[in-house]
């Protein structure tokens, strides 16, 4: 396990995109939230380029990234927004230089593609948290944990848990992400080992049927049997058919790993929501699911 320096006041950080298009008045609150911090945002050189839905071409999209991969001032690479488009540029990317000199890459939702990506590869932590598109709407702690991973603050959570959510207690490295790209990434380069992990999984504008099929390949290729434990985020805005499919996207969760006995919980403030905390995939996580929840690195 490879940890990024923390930052320091007066490091430079860069915003960049690697899936769908942004404007600038999108992301102007998470550059002065950046500035107040103490940082030097750098954008990148394509971050405003259009290519249909995308934020410019896969090459252009790529060169930003690659460029802040390789540049040693830059301790931060953040991603502007999520969306569609990642998957499309990883293999196109040289990560020796980022390899030698580790920094902090954030994101979430698509996003996943680089944290699976660079910590089953390279050993290396990386963040899912919040991404300069939410900052207008997000909370206070959303941000505020964000600040504190980055700043290499202790990050600790106490919450309640949800109505499904199994006691137990667990010990593991942090991984997961979007299930949707968990599901898209098994067999590929990308793919991640689960096996004696936490496993985190949050989804947003699925089909119920949609995702019991994704549960149902992640089971089937060996990815929930020897978990340490299960943390649900958010499944939000779910959408189910005319024939409703009998159970909600947390009771199909459960019922895929209703065989196994780590500790599950539903109900943790991350993913496509307001409160979305940050996570430090690849680090040693410590999980307590009770009347009262926490989860710890």
């Amino acid at each position: 396990m490879i940890t990024p320096k923390a930052l320091n006041i007066g490091d430079r950080i860069a915003i960049v995109a690697t899936a769908r298009k942004i404007s600038l008045e999108e992301i102007e609150a998470a550059i002065k939230t950046f500035t107040d911090w103490g940082l030097e945002v750098v954008l990148g050189d394509n971050l405003f380029k259009t290519d249909h839905q995308f934020a410019g071409t896969d090459e252009e999209r790529t060169i930003d990234l690659q460029q802040m991969l390789d540049d040693n001032s830059i301790k931060a690479i953040i991603s502007a927004r999520g969306g569609y488009g990642t998957v499309r540029i990883i293999d196109k990317l040289d990560f020796s230089g980022f390899i030698s000199f580790p920094k902090w890459i954030v994101g979430y939702s698509d996003v996943t593609v680089l944290h699976s990506h660079i910590y089953s590869n390279f050993g290396i932590e990386t963040l899912h948290a919040t991404m300069p598109l939410n900052f207008k709407d997000a909370s206070i702690q959303s941000i505020e944990s964000l600040r504190k991973a980055l700043f290499g603050e202790k990050i600790e959570y106490k919450f309640d848990p949800g109505t499904l959510s199994r006691p137990g207690k667990a010990k593991g490295v942090l991984t997961g992400g979007n299930l949707s790209i968990l599901y898209s990434l098994i067999g590929t380069a990308s793919d991640i080992d689960t096996d004696g992990k936490i496993l985190f999984i949050e989804d947003l504008d699925e089909y119920l049927y949609h995702i019991d099929r994704m549960m149902m390949n992640l089971k089937r290729a060996g990815k929930l049997s020897n978990l340490a434990g299960l943390v649900v985020g958010a499944l939000s805005k779910m959408n189910d058919n005319e024939i409703s499919y009998g159970k909600t996207a947390e009771e199909i969760v459960l019922d895929a790993v209703k065989e196994y006995d780590y500790p599950v919980v539903f109900g943790f403030p991350a993913g496509h929501i307001n409160d979305n905390r940050a996570l430090i995939i690849g680090r040693k996580a410590k999980l307590v699911v009770n009347k009262k929840c926490f989860l710890g690195f």
